[in-house]
């Protein structure tokens, strides 16, 4: 392996000026679960390594008014002792705690998991369902954009360089809102999705879907927020014509690929099984909560 130059700032500005300052390829480690194993096979050879656990910021979990704010790299195992977060997003703290092993999590960040942009990742369709925004630093200050809006394809982002995401901002659920993640894989843990699905879901008093977000994984270049699957819940009770619709409207939004872990056509199939039982968890949920 070619020798990489490697820092730990200690602030978000001192990260900023040496991911912009790098004459080569400077990747950031928030987790390193990706980053090291794409290290050591070959598949990168960056000049410089920037690592955020040292930047104070960067760690933790804390409410700021209607918000849920999480540091970019913030391991999964804090996500998932968060008492608070995991009652309020349920299928966020899904995804997390599906993100490889226990020690995995002891590491691995959600930022990592979407920087990565594997359209596989756990994570990110229950954040994308939250309608999370991601807090993005560079040379030119801060911003804020969508987190649907970083991946643009497997293995790219939509970040400039010099820049890499600081914190999440979650908004906090509304009465009877509710989420759920589920994906399946060829063995009982430890593997990539071949389908991903986040519901996230609004009930009022008598049971029917005000608002919904839909979000599938694995089933195109990128994660897919299906209108139409949530347009098929909102208006309606979770009965059987309303799983049908939703699990025509999952299936028709999916562009898959044949791989080793499944072909198109069963990708597509299973699309449409696990946004009917995300949404019947994501419903029993936000019922709950009345």
């Amino acid at each position: 392996m070619p020798r990489v130059s490697y820092t730990a700032p200690a602030t978000v500005d001192e990260a900023v000026k040496a991911l912009a300052g790098a004459a080569g390829l400077a990747k950031v480690l928030s987790g390193g679960t990706d980053l090291l194993v794409q290290l050591k096979s070959g598949r990168l050879a960056p000049e410089l390594i920037v690592d955020m656990k040292r930047i104070p910021e960067m760690i933790g979990i804390r409410e700021e008014g209607e918000f849920f704010v999480i540091g970019a790299a913030t391991p999964g195992v804090m996500l998932s002792a968060h008492e608070r977060l995991e009652h309020a997003f349920p299928g966020i703290v899904e995804g997390v705690d599906l993100i490889g092993s226990t020690q995995i999590q002891g590491r691995a960040s959600i930022a990592g998991n979407l920087c990565n942009a594997s359209p596989a990742a756990d994570s990110v369709p229950p954040v994308i369902a939250a309608r999370a925004t991601a807090v993005i630093a560079g040379p030119n200050g801060r911003r804020e954009v969508a987190v649907e809006a970083i991946v643009i394809g497997p293995g790219r982002t939509s970040l400039a360089k010099g820049e890499f995401v600081v914190e999440f901002k979650v908004p906090k659920p509304k009465p009877r809102q509710c989420d759920a993640y589920l994906r399946f894989i060829p063995r009982t843990e430890m593997d990539i999705a071949v389908v991903g699905c986040a519901v996230n879901v609004t009930l009022d008093a008598g049971g029917t879907c005000i608002d919904a977000r839909v979000v599938l994984g694995a089933v195109a270049p990128t994660q897919l927020i299906v209108d139409e699957a949530a347009q098929a819940l909102i208006g309606h009770k979770l009965d059987a014509d309303t799983l049908a619709k939703l699990d025509l409207a999952a299936q028709r939004a999916c562009k898959p690929i044949t791989d080793k872990r499944g072909t198109i056509e069963y990708r597509i199939k299973i699309a449409g099984v696990l946004a009917r039982r995300a949404a019947a968890i994501a419903f029993e949920r936000a019922a709950a909560r009345a």
